[in-house]
């Protein structure tokens, strides 16, 4: 299966994260990248937390290798460690806080990181035989 599928499923999988706190509060992590692009041009500083800045570096890499002819396995595993640390704090957040929908939420993510994950060692096993 192509690697850019792959990819794709990444990105749009790690928009439907779902985050609640306080009292009615909550969002999904597009709503919350959206907000942060708005930050990012008006008060550049105001973003610049770890947990900010890798997920939106992230999806930036693994938007890169869509538009590259063959994906570089290098900015797909970049980008997916990006996304995929928040998510994965998340989805242990949403265990412990046994909250369903927080965990449920970051399922798709992990789920198709565990696929690309297999499908990028199947090709570099190939590439290896064909040496």
């Amino acid at each position: 299966m192509n690697i850019k599928i792959f990819n794709l499923a990444l990105i749009l999988s790690g928009f439907i994260g779902y985050l609640e706190w306080g009292d009615h509060q909550s969002l999904f992590l597009i709503q919350g990248e959206w907000e942060i692009l708005q930050k990012i041009i008006s008060d550049p500083l105001s973003a610049a937390h770890p947990f900010v800045v890798l997920p939106l570096v992230g999806q930036f890499l693994l938007l890169i290798t869509l538009f590259q002819k063959k994906p570089s396995r290098w900015l797909t595993w970049s980008g997916m460690a990006g996304v995929g640390i928040l998510l994965f704090f998340m989805f242990i957040i949403g265990i412990l806080g046994l909250n369903i929908k927080i965990a449920a939420s970051t399922l798709p993510f992990l789920i198709v990181a565990f696929f690309t994950i297999r499908q990028l060692r199947i090709e570099k096993l190939m590439q290896k035989s064909k040496l």
